[in-house]
């Protein structure tokens, strides 16, 4: 037995960081076709760790002027009748509720599915430190109401959050999460018989949606040893009437032409567009990573319409809901540059995007939330991904996305 896994060590380890896969579980991984060499691999190889040196972090991240640009102005408003505007059933069958960063609550064919449920103040596993919440919780997790099914993309603290979990174990709810993620739920108290636990490409039916795990570029891991024995994923949940999918965290890779091939067209996608490196410390055709850049396994706001455009055949085509965005400080970027920069782009390739206030509920086939609110919280933000004397064309940040990701 290693002196890791001893007994005595595992009852030492704080419960947020949750349990190590073990028995039938750790076998199942050790079976899948994406484990190898001890350890999940991506789809397309991405570095998991930060590039450049500490020091030189450092001096960004706490250098006064950077420090003001990533955060807001004033409190982060929050849309003031949620509760009662979900108690009305959505007349088209499908919406979508942006509860802050990558949680989002969507109803669709009458069944309610919550994503990356994050309702604690911290994306730590300490309540003292971490990244603190900017806006509120738009409703408390217990007047929610029924969900059907939670899913989880991925066991990082700003996507599987120990008091949600706790608070939502008590109900009915199934919950449908990556391959290996299940031990840190049973060790919460999630009973085994609650769990559907799937590899890429495997789907569960709940309560007539079918949930599917699709391929994603990113990494795991909430201890002080991250194994890679836990998988990440993207996911499609497709009802009778409609279908939608959540990318959790990715970095862009042409996997997305594949989902999209075998489970699209989508009424509506959520996709990552926070979070990114800063591609462009001097001007915008410098793509060098920045210190603590995480150039592989976030995308960029371009990356994360051209994410959506290839889910989409290659057409704009339903509505882009940005997340991962807003809720947490967790790069150098300006805070309200994802923002900006996705309804930029997303007009200038011609694709509807939705931009709600947390808590404001909205239905794809209807009338958009579509004010850049973010504009009185913020700043001036420069846009680099304009370049001064283009055509809108050439100053497309979709455009840059294609360059970077590879253009078709």
């Amino acid at each position: 037995m290693s002196r890791f896994s001893s007994p005595r060590l595992r009852s030492l380890r704080p419960a947020a960081f949750g349990a190590d896969p073990a028995g039938e579980r750790l076998a199942r991984i050790q079976r899948s076709p994406h484990f190898a060499n001890g350890s999940f691999q991506n789809p397309l190889g991405a570095r998991t760790r930060p590039s450049g040196s500490a020091l030189e972090f450092a001096k960004i991240y706490f250098r006064k002027e950077e420090r003001v640009r990533r955060t807001p102005s004033a409190p982060i408003p929050v849309h003031a009748t949620t509760l009662a505007d979900l108690a009305r059933p959505p007349a088209s069958g499908l919406r979508l509720t942006w509860m802050g960063h990558s949680s989002v609550l969507a109803e669709i064919d009458g069944r309610r599915v919550l994503f990356d449920p994050v309702w604690g103040e911290r994306c730590s596993p300490f309540a003292f430190a971490g990244p603190k919440r900017l806006h509120p919780v738009p409703v408390p997790l217990a007047e929610l109401g029924p969900v059907d099914a939670v899913v989880i993309s991925h066991d990082h603290y700003d996507h599987l959050d120990l008091p949600s979990i706790k608070a939502l174990a008590g109900a009915d709810t199934v919950f449908a999460v990556p391959l290996g993620v299940g031990a840190h739920l049973e060790r919460w108290g999630v009973p085994a018989d609650r769990l559907r636990e799937l590899d890429w490409h495997e789907s569960t039916d709940i309560g007539g949606l079918t949930l599917t795990a699709t391929p994603a570029r990113h990494f795991c891991g909430r201890g002080l040893r991250n194994q890679q024995h836990t998988l990440w994923a993207s996911w499609v949940v497709r009802g009778p009437e409609h279908r939608v999918f959540h990318s959790g965290d990715t970095g862009y890779f042409p996997g997305f032409q594949e989902i999209g091939a075998q489970h699209g067209p989508f009424d509506a996608t959520m996709i990552q567009i926070g979070a990114y490196s800063d591609f462009w410390p001097k001007n915008h055709t410098d793509c060098t990573p920045v210190p603590g850049a995480w150039p592989d396994i976030h995308m960029h706001p371009g990356q994360g319409v051209q994410a959506h455009l290839d889910l989409q055949g290659h057409r704009p085509h339903g509505v882009l809901l940005p997340i991962h965005w807003g809720t947490f400080n967790l790069a150098l970027h300006p805070w309200a540059e994802p923002g900006e920069w996705t309804v930029d782009v997303a007009e200038e390739v011609g694709q509807d995007v939705a931009v709600p206030l947390p808590g404001e509920p909205f239905e794809p086939s209807g009338v958009l939330p579509d004010s850049r609110w973010w504009r009185a919280l913020s700043g001036p933000i420069a846009r680099p991904w304009r370049r001064v004397g283009s055509s809108a064309a050439a100053a497309s940040p979709f455009r840059e996305g294609l360059d970077l990701a590879g253009e078709r």
